[in-house]
């Protein structure tokens, strides 16, 4: 398997993504009155349930971080549209990933827990908005349900047809969702031992990921290119 062109379609990136991903999600479930920060599809159908029993105010800790996974989803969107010629978008988004999830790390628990729940569902709405391919693939470093289609659908094809393409696509597949569970792993053994502060870690990772961007691998590519052809011209005119 080749490697990415843009550093924000790494694997390299994605694997940082996803075990921040599962960190985020174990950490606000675990941690935090049991609300999911990436699987909103829990928390709607969580919404639904409070709403059959009469219980407003459970139905209400689960709906606001939903509204903001959506909000976080907009505003990556919207600095997809105002950044770019200074700093890549990506990695504005991640950036502030990050410093929402440092800030998180210091909010008590108990009446807080709701501000917490959204923070970190409105900066995993921002990463499940910017990064939204590895390799030219549509895989969610947030989520798996999707990915795990993928994945199978791929294994299908190999199947059929044995091309190592597809399976090289399937296996891809697979290990994000692998690196998700074991972010979630990570989480929780973080929690058991840092408690409410433990997503620290993955705001530490979610810095990582911006430093990362800052390699252009677009422009060392072209770099490489443009030696092989002033070789291969020089090694013209000596002949």
């Amino acid at each position: 398997m080749q490697r990415a062109k843009q550093i924000s379609e790494s694997i390299e990136l994605g694997i940082i993504l996803a075990l921040a991903g599962g960190f985020m999600d174990v950490y606000s479930y675990i941690g935090r009155d049991h609300v999911f920060a990436n699987a909103q599809t829990g928390n709607i159908l969580l919404v639904g349930v409070s709403i059959s029993e009469g219980n407003w105010a459970l139905a209400g800790r689960y709906f606001f971080p939903v509204v903001s996974f959506a909000v976080g989803i907009m505003l990556a969107d919207l600095v997809h549209e105002r950044f770019g010629s200074v700093i890549h978008w990506r990695q504005v988004t991640v950036f502030f990933e990050a410093v929402i999830l440092l800030g998180v790390s210091f909010i008590p628990g108990g009446g807080y827990n709701l501000l917490a729940n959204c923070l970190t569902s409105f900066a995993c709405g921002m990463q499940v908005e910017s990064f939204r391919k590895i390799h030219g693939h549509g895989i969610a470093t947030t989520m798996c349900i999707g990915n795990l289609r993928n994945a199978l659908q791929n294994v299908d094809d190999y199947i059929i047809t044995h091309r190592r393409g597809f399976l090289e696509n399937g296996l891809l597949y697979f290990g994000v969702i692998f690196t998700f569970v074991f972010g979630a792993v990570l989480g929780n053994w973080c929690i058991e031992r840092m408690g409410l502060h433990a997503i620290v870690v993955a705001s530490l990772l979610l810095f990582v990921a911006f430093a990362i961007m800052f390699i252009d691998r677009e422009r060392d590519l072209h770099r490489k290119w443009a030696r092989i052809i002033a070789d291969w011209q020089t090694a013209s005119l000596k002949r």
